[in-house]
């Protein structure tokens, strides 16, 4: 498995249970909350990447830009998650209607 595709299947497999289990039980509709915890669990995706590729030097291929660890991370992590934090906030907004 290429680095790229386990960093990706990564930041997905935490945006889906975050954003499935965790959120909704601790955080609700509260958008202050859902962003303190978001905070918490990219930051996870960080630190677990990090353990494997701190120090490495590899490149990882996004899009048409070659990038460190960390911004291939945070960047995947964050293009992942807006469509997925887009339906939460909607479905919880329906919800109460």
């Amino acid at each position: 498995m290429s680095a790229e595709l386990s960093v990706l299947l990564l930041n997905a497999v935490i945006i889906v249970i975050a954003y499935t289990w965790v959120y909704p039980k601790l955080a609700g509709k509260d958008i202050n909350k859902v962003a303190i915890f978001d905070c918490v669990t990219s930051g996870l995706a960080l630190v677990i990447v990090a353990n494997k590729y701190w120090g490495s030097g590899i490149e990882l291929n996004f899009l048409l830009f070659e990038l460190n660890w960390f911004w291939f991370t945070l960047l995947s992590y964050s293009v992942i998650e807006i469509p997925v934090a887009i339906w939460y906030f909607r479905a919880s907004l329906t919800k109460d209607q």
